[in-house]
């Protein structure tokens, strides 16, 4: 099946012996004809579920093999089974609120945006309650707690997009307490939805701000009620029956029939002693049709065993999926072949892989990941935490990469989510021996730390470490800064998950090959005993790793 793919990668190899490799293992031909096939139309964009999955698969697995790794998925396999449900709000239900006695009936994409990631056909509301919780958020390391014990079974919760301290101001108390503009995973729609799960709520509806969710309304509703998730053993435990988004005139028409003001509780809610306030006199109804379907998607998955810690690990990771086939473009494209987001990423993980067969083995294992889904919600590798192949408790460390940037040569590395683990300083260590340096990412409230696979990871306690081109302009050694925004600029505006993200003969991937040697070093130091990478005090993750501190030694 793959000999046209074979014999693309030989030819485009030979072609790219022009690229220049300054020292170092990481060759950006290699790079480069990897990511050449499978951009490449065979592969059909790569979306899970389609004959592009099989190819895409399939090559990645007969790379693994032919480097000389073994098989770390299902049944001794180089693959691993990813059930996914998708999920489609059917058209013609009906969403709407009573406020004092009276009926609002609230449009789907105008006055709400929903979902449902339980397997059923029909979800009914009637008259749910309605509770605004402020933020939504429990910090126990940070002395913070919306709920206040408050009882949200059966009931609507209200909730406030971004940290309590996003908008606070100068002199605040809490100002600075959850990062300022910088992100933390509190701030997240996601981490909303699974706390009003967890405090037994009926649905939870996020308030839309464009500042405080870092895009506008259009974005809410791209995905017109359609949804992914794993397949979990019990659904209703894990997600509210509805989850959404109302805009911001609708959500402040609702607090004030309720006699509330909406800049009042927001201030009121970035202060600590903040208690959840019930709605009187407004109730949430809907009721709308669901459809349901699963499918299997796959990782793959391959590892270098241990030569005297194999129980213990290093992961190294990227995502396999792009979008897919799409509507044509002004060229007639159709096929959106994710070259940089993330078949990148894939070929550093291989030629990572190929230089430590090249090696002596390592004490730990070393694992090599190529996750299915991330585009439809970091699944493939959220599947992997629910059900890895190796310790979670004795993974050292996860080394993604998630886009890299194919202008030459930098003068930096641009650091995705500053501030959480030590990982960070072993990235700047291994910088200097470049001669480069390390450079917050210029964005953090984009949140990018927590919209990349190895988040996955780093919610079960895993330290992690996110190479991504798309937090900041690297400073170029041919054209600065400017260049490296300009960039990241024209990538996300024009390319990103579009059809314009192809190989490109034009690339130079030196830049590329050296972050990906940053990691490769990282992985040379990490793959020794008793090296255990540790997250910041006041990163939201550190509980969560020092839960099983006994495993590791």
């Amino acid at each position: 099946m793959f000999r046209t793919a074979a014999v693309s990668l030989a030819l485009t190899l030979m072609a790219s012996a022009a690229y220049a490799q300054d020292a170092g293992p990481i060759d950006p031909a290699r790079l480069s004809a990897i990511v050449k096939t499978m951009a490449s139309d065979e592969f059909e964009g790569r979306s899970p579920g389609t004959p592009g999955e099989a190819k895409t698969t399939q090559y990645i697995a007969a790379q693994f093999k032919a480097l000389g790794l073994e098989p770390a998925g299902d049944k001794g396999g180089y693959t691993q089974d990813v059930p996914l449900v998708r999920f489609q709000v059917k058209d013609g239900g009906k969403f709407g609120l009573t406020l004092q006695g009276k009926a609002r009936s609230l449009e789907r994409n105008t006055d709400i945006s929903a979902s449902t990631l339980r397997p059923i056909n029909q979800v009914t509301i009637e008259n749910a309650p309605m509770v605004f919780v402020g933020y939504g958020v429990s910090a126990p390391e940070r002395g913070w707690d919306d709920f206040k014990g408050v009882d949200l079974k059966g009931k609507i919760a209200v909730i406030l997009i971004n940290d309590p301290d996003f908008e606070a101001k100068p002199g605040e108390p809490v100002a600075g307490k959850f990062g300022g503009l910088a992100a933390t995973y509190y701030g997240r729609w996601t981490y909303k939805y699974e706390e009003a799960a967890r405090r037994g709520a009926l649905g939870a509806l996020i308030v839309h701000e464009t500042p405080g969710a870092g895009y506008g309304w259009s974005t809410v509703v791209a995905s017109n009620g359609e949804a992914f998730d794993i397949v979990r053993a019990d659904p209703a435990k894990e997600k509210v029956l509805l989850q959404g988004w109302l805009t911001g005139e609708v959500s402040k028409e609702l607090l004030a029939s309720a006699g509330l003001d909406f800049d009042t509780l927001k201030t009121q809610a970035r202060r600590a002693d903040f208690k959840p306030v019930t709605l009187k006199g407004a109730t949430f109804s809907a009721d709308y049709g669901l459809e349901h379907v699963q499918v299997v998607s796959r990782n793959v998955l391959a590892k270098i065993t241990g030569a005297s810690r194999p129980n213990e690990s290093v992961m190294f990771a990227a995502h396999w999926d792009a979008y897919g086939v799409g509507a044509p473009d002004a060229q007639g494209r159709t096929v959106r072949p994710g070259a940089l987001d993330d078949a990148i990423g894939v070929a550093g993980t291989m030629e990572i892989a190929r230089a430590f067969k090249a090696g002596p083995p390592p004490a730990r294992t070393l694992v090599f990941a190529a996750w299915t889904a991330e585009e439809r919600g970091l699944l493939g590798s959220e599947f992997y935490g629910v059900h890895p192949t190796v310790p979670l408790e004795t993974m050292a460390a996860n080394l993604t990469m998630d886009v890299l940037q194919p202008n030459g040569l930098a003068r930096d590395v641009v650091l995705i989510g500053a501030g959480q683990n030590s990982l960070e300083d072993m990235l700047v260590k291994a910088a200097k021996t470049q001669n480069r340096t390390v450079t917050p990412d210029a964005h953090p409230e984009r949140a990018l730390f927590y919209r990349a696979d190895h988040f996955s990871m780093a919610r079960r306690g895993v330290p992690v470490l996110l190479m991504m081109g798309l937090g900041g302009g690297a400073d170029l050694i041919e054209g600065g800064r400017a260049a490296g925004d300009k960039w990241v600029s024209d990538y996300t505006a024009n390319c990103y998950h579009k059809t314009c993200d192809a190989w490109s003969a034009d690339w130079d991937l030196r830049g590329a090959a050296q972050d990906v040697e940053l990691l490769y070093d990282m992985g040379k130091e990490l793959a020794n005993p008793g090296v255990w990478p540790s997250w910041k005090p006041d990163s939201e993750f550190k509980p969560l790793r020092d839960a099983t501190a006994a495993k590791r030694r």
